[in-house]
């Protein structure tokens, strides 16, 4: 299998031990996104809504570093700070994504790295 790293410095870079994404075949595992700016490496704090504007446009810049966009976007995983968000969530989304929607899963965790209310993570597949 063909296994490559992809790399942006228009999303923020890894705090930890992984990658932003990797890519396998044609299949692309992006890693959970926080509302971290890439220029400052700083959390994006104004309001959940910022924080999840920023958390999409991270993973739109993997995603097009990578060689796909949102629309081969199969599969997201969204973790919240608390499922008050979970309506915000679906308005930010649907600037960003458009019918046949990703499948979907959403949980409230108890926290997310560095205090963010949202983490993202998806799975791409880039047409051949």
């Amino acid at each position: 299998m063909n296994r490559s790293i992809i790399s942006t410095d228009k999303a923020p870079a890894a705090i930890g031990t992984y990658s932003q994404a990797v890519k396998a075949g044609n299949t692309v595992y992006i890693s959970g996104q926080i509302p971290l700016d890439p220029e400052t490496m700083e959390m994006v704090t104004e309001s959940f809504e910022a924080q999840a504007v920023r958390v999409f446009e991270n993973m739109k810049a993997i995603a097009e570093a990578s060689g796909g966009s949102f629309s081969d976007v199969v599969k997201l995983t969204i973790l919240l700070s608390d499922l008050k968000y979970f309506a915000q969530v679906n308005e930010v989304m649907a600037r960003y994504f458009s019918e046949p929607y990703p499948a979907r899963a959403a949980f409230a965790v108890k926290a997310l790295p560095k205090d963010a209310d949202i983490e993202v993570e998806s799975i791409m597949v880039i047409p051949e």
